[in-house]
């Protein structure tokens, strides 16, 4: 197909992003839509800028040294974008193209105003909008600025902030092109911005309208604060009047001038009321033809509003897809699991699959549906009570939406939800034998797996999967393991209530379950300072390990001086710890037997910061800690007025908690065992597929749904786009923060702690492990960066059960994320960590270096310095 350089912009829609830049291809697509004014004009395309800078053999060179470098080098960023943007603006336009330009100038008013504008193909997408990375020049007069313009807006590809945005959004510099919008400037007495969706709070029913005097640029330079209306329904349910002092208006002889607003005019407001009405039945009308939200610029001129870009809004979380059109309240899955990150398909589906409950995906997260439970009185209290102790902001939300009154049907009692309810189990003996029997079935079910899933492949390990995912759901479900599991919660929970009241001591059970036996995560812990014993007397090993980038080191490290025995306690960890990892109720994540070089930053904190022996001397420090802890508070008990009676009521609680607190996390451990031979059955049909051609690398097949894979299997053939497409949507997925609670009209209901009780600045959390320590926060994104000394206060957005072998080594913990009863907090306790979780915010207000005060006790963290 022969180059075309100029188009009209009605012969463009939102196909043609290849040719016309994602803001060329909106425009032609606005300007498709009945009722919808967008100025006319036109777009020079991708081709030309292609032709452009393939006459500057520099350029190519620029951007393969752009590309070799370090995402953090940005003088070198700065420098290299400005020699390509130079480059770029010194080529002449040829003859032949800067005639196709002027020609349709001259269609279109050659000695008119315009507006030169950047258009490229990988902007106003979906999944990125690239708003505000390229150039804009508006009021352009004459061919000769207006072709200068064109020039600006090609190198305008290549700003540094157009770059930067680029690298973070994962997009190669080379597969973006730049096509540029030259439109009739519309001369406006108001214009703005009309988000369709709530920008804040993500409700798809409440549409943004600012509004300013005058040209949009002093609202989005931040010259004046605008007029805002929010619209829902058709009726303005709030409003705020700026005071606009300044506008931005057009120069008779071409380019802008930032002018001062009437004092009599500066408070009245830009648009009327029914004015805010139109534009939102408009921008409802845009948001309908492109299926998605948007936020839309507009301008206002002789009485008509006229649309200069429509670009889809990327930060607003996706709603899960429902079966009707009723009202849903979601809770996060992510927030009761300790992991908030994207899972990919494959992984979301299996924890579907698996999981206790129906769960809805969003964004690579999971939500459960808690709507009937919560519209019920009776079910009401039981769901409050559970989430309020799981996650206190999660409960706070819930009830704002209670609150309100309007948006939460009123039904009949729905029964109990997630757990049972506190009074709905059966209290079971305060025997051991309870909990080593429950392990013996765990592990006689996981034998089963693992010999029998050994002969399966093709369709029939689908088949047989789908049964493995009964069983593996029967095992959850046996009602003996969630007998144990809520014995040794509930006597948590009775234990801290009643010696709170009893004597006025808070968190008491924190102290109580210092060392707790048969906690399989706080041993898993423990055990990584006993391999550090096998490391530290052996210097060639430690030096070894300190250059370790790979995962085949543990061959190599035999060979030198105590390699062997190093190696051999590092296997013996994996062969008991190796299936877990950082995420792990995502199957597709890299499990530690897969990637044991994760395990090597925290192996040699510990051979550092420990002497040999501690993990032995840990236990027992904590466990008569515990021991002293109960006598006090017997002793105590038995002094006040029925002391008797309340002493021993307090020990078959405390013989209880210590009973079976630990096997608390047994569970999960049973769990992420199944995924892992999950795992390895399925990457072996996956290698087939690799095999057979059908497939680039095995992990494609984490894009694909548990479904999706095994229907390839099954015919043999990969959708190859489909997983492109996967892998886009998941990168921007990374950029969003899930909700704790979410509804079908998409907001993002946020709670809050709602005390007064804590000093000014302070950040609030939850308390869940008692104490209070000082020290230098460590503020710490993935495991694998962890570089600890002793005394260091760990700052994360969550701990799942894999960040166990870094709480040895810490002396407290502040989280973004979590509850009392989730896996950091029980950890927490054992270990006796002071920690604070469910501080919103913690990794951004809290600087690595800086020292601070956790408040285990009360739920709050002071910055010192």
């Amino acid at each position: 197909m022969s180059e075309q350089y100029v188009l009209d912009l009605h012969e463009v829609d939102e196909t043609r992003t290849a040719v016309a830049g994602g803001k060329g291809a909106h425009l032609g697509a606005l300007s498709r839509i009945d009722g919808v004014r967008v100025p006319d004009g036109f777009c020079v395309t991708t081709d030309a800028f292609r032709r452009i800078v393939a006459k500057e053999a520099s350029i190519g060179d620029l951007l393969d040294e752009l590309s070799r470098l370090h995402p953090d080098d940005a003088e070198t960023t700065r420098t290299l974008s400005a020699r390509i943007r130079s480059a770029i603006e010194d080529i002449t336009i040829p003859d032949d193209l800067a005639a196709e330009i002027t020609g349709a100038l001259s269609r279109h008013g050659e000695q008119a105003a315009y507006a030169v504008r950047s258009s490229a193909t990988a902007e106003d997408l979906p999944t990125a909008s690239f708003a505000g990375q390229q150039d804009t020049y508006l009021n352009v007069i004459g061919t000769a600025a207006v072709l200068e313009h064109v020039s600006r807006c090609w190198a305008s590809l290549f700003t540094e902030r157009a770059v930067t945005y680029r690298r973070r959004n994962g997009i190669d510099h080379r597969a973006v092109h730049m096509a540029v919008v030259v439109q009739r400037m519309v001369f406006p007495q108001a214009s703005g911005i009309l988000f369709t969706a709530d920008p804040v709070t993500g409700n798809r029913t409440v549409a943004t309208v600012d509004a300013g005097f005058g040209l949009g640029e002093a609202l989005v330079s931040g010259l004046v604060n605008p007029d805002v209306f929010k619209v829902r329904h058709g009726e303005i349910v709030a409003r705020t009047i700026a005071a606009k002092q300044r506008a931005v208006r057009a120069l008779p002889s071409g380019g802008t001038q930032e002018t001062a607003v009437d004092a009599q005019q500066q408070e009245q407001p830009a648009l009327s009321d029914a004015q805010v009405v139109d534009l939102v039945g408009l921008g409802r009308r845009i948001e309908a033809h492109f299926g998605r939200p948007q936020d839309i610029e507009w301008c206002l001129a002789d009485g008509a509003f006229h649309i200069v870009q429509s670009r889809p809004i990327t930060t607003l979380f996706p709603i899960p897809v429902a079966d009707d059109q009723d009202n849903h309240v979601y809770v996060s899955v992510g927030h009761q699991q300790m992991m908030t990150d994207p899972m990919k398909p494959l992984g979301y589906s299996m924890w579907q699959l698996t999981a206790m409950a129906r769960m809805h995906e969003a964004a690579g997260r999971l939500f459960v549906e808690v709507t009937p439970r919560l519209a019920a009185p009776a079910s009401r209290a039981a769901l409050l009570d559970v989430m309020g102790r799981g996650d206190p902001l999660i409960r706070d939300a819930l009830e704002t939406i209670l609150d309100r009154g309007d948006f939460v049907p009123s039904l009949p009692d729905a029964g109990p939800v997630g757990p049972p309810a506190r009074s709905a189990l059966a209290p079971v003996e305060t025997d051991p034998a309870v909990v080593t029997e429950l392990i013996e079935r765990s592990q006689a079910s996981i034998a089963a797996l693992e010999r029998d899933i050994r002969t399966k492949s093709g369709p029939e390990l689908f088949d047989f999967l789908l049964e493995a995912f009964v069983e593996h759901k029967r095992v959850l479900g046996d009602p003996l393991n969630m007998q144990a599991i809520m014995a040794g919660m509930e006597a948590t929970w009775w234990l801290n209530d009643h010696l709170q009241e009893w004597l006025g001591e808070k968190n008491a059970a924190d102290t109580l379950t210092l060392s707790a036996p048969g906690n399989i995560t706080s041993e898993m812990g423990l055990a990584l300072l006993d391999v550090a014993d096998a490391v530290r007397p052996h210097p060639e090993v430690v030096e070894f390990l300190q250059g370790v980038e790979d995962d085949d080191f543990l061959g190599e490290m035999a060979k030198l001086a105590g390699g062997t025995e190093a190696r051999d306690a590092i296997e013996a960890y994996l062969d008991r710890y190796g299936m877990r990892c950082v995420g792990e109720i995502d199957i597709t994540r890299p499990r530690w037997r897969e990637r044991p070089s994760s395990l090597v930053p925290v192996i040699l904190d510990n051979v550092r910061n420990f002497e040999p022996g501690a993990a032995e001397r840990r236990f027992e420090q904590g466990r008569q800690a515990a021991l002293a802890k109960e006598q006090d508070v017997l002793t105590r008990l038995r002094a006040l007025p029925d002391g008797e009676r309340k002493a021993d009521e307090t020990k078959r609680m405390i013989d209880r908690v210590r009973t079976f607190i630990g096997y608390r996390e047994y569970p999960k451990y049973g769990i992420v065992s199944r995924y892992f031979l999950y795992k390895q059955a399925l990457l072996a049909e996956a290698e087939r597929l690799v095999e057979a051609g059908l497939l680039a690398v095995k992990e494609d097949v984490f894009y694909l749904t548990f479904q999706e894979f095994g229907d390839a299997v099954r015919a043999q053939r990969v959708d190859d786009r489909l997983i492109q497409q996967r892998k886009e949507a998941f990168r921007s997925y990374e950029a969003l923060t899930p909700p704790r609670v979410l509804t079908s009209e998409g907001e993002s209901v946020t709670g809050s702690y709602r005390r007064d009780d804590v000093p000014e600045g302070a950040l609030v959390g939850l308390p869940v492990s008692a104490g209070t320590v000082e020290g230098r926060a460590r503020v710490i994104l993935e495991m694998a960066q962890a570089d600890l000394e002793a005394g260091d206060i760990l700052v994360t957005p969550f701990t799942d059960p894999s960040w166990s072998p870094l709480f040895v080594g810490i002396a407290g913990l502040v989280t973004e994320v979590g509850g009392q009863m989730t896996h950091g907090a029980v950890i927490a306790r054992e270990y006796g960590l002071p920690a604070v979780v469910g501080v919103e915010q913690a990794t951004r207000l809290i600087r690595d270096g800086q020292r601070i005060r956790v408040h285990g006790t009360d739920g709050y963290v002071e910055i010192l310095s």
